[in-house]
């Protein structure tokens, strides 16, 4: 499925109708429709807020296959190792197995261009696929690379925690994300 056709079958499962996702985003219906028609995407912003109220993950809202994991094939004791990652500007302390970068999120210059999620598949969302746990944000993807990369090494290594170095912080209001400088 695409981003319009799961849009419209989350709106429609959580019992809204266009004019009432349009009110909690604050947007035009005209807006809401077109992205159902697959005319265009909302912004980073409002995805989010998508996500948050309507207790869906990026993932599955935006129709992306099951990301890879960050680590295929480590296993310790039959099971995989997990890491807790700490994500400064976020807030986030957490254990987990594997994380996922998101698509390249549009937006201005000032706005971050990718995001990075815990995945385990603990948790699901109701509407089938990993409920994943948002991390940082990144300038680029060679950032989001390259932290992915160093999570990967620690892993390999052994080592218990990683604390994010490559992402930024950022300020988020109710309609926009921008980076920090």
């Amino acid at each position: 499925m695409n981003f319009g056709e799961n849009l419209q079958n989350i709106r429609k499962k959580n019992h809204m109708s266009q004019e009432g996702l349009a009110e909690l985003l604050s947007v035009s219906r005209q807006a809401v429709s077109k992205w159902e028609l697959g005319e265009g995407y909302p912004e980073v912003d409002k995805l989010l807020i998508l996500s948050q109220k309507l207790n869906v993950s990026l993932d599955s809202l935006l129709g992306n296959e099951p990301a890879k994991p960050v680590s295929e094939n480590i296993e310790t004791s039959g099971s995989p190792r997990s890491i807790r990652i700490v994500s400064p500007h976020e807030g986030v302390i957490l254990d987990t197995t594997r994380v996922v970068r998101s698509q390249q999120f549009r937006g201005g210059e000032r706005s971050p261009k990718f995001a990075l999620f815990a995945a385990d598949g603990n948790d699901t969302s109701p509407w089938g696929g990993v409920q994943n746990t948002f991390l940082a944000w990144y300038r680029n993807l060679e950032d989001v690379t390259e932290e992915i990369k160093a999570i990967q090494n620690a892993l390999d290594a052994g080592e218990a925690s990683y604390e994010l170095q490559y992402s930024v912080k950022c300020r988020r209001s109710l309609l926009s994300t921008r980076i920090e400088e």
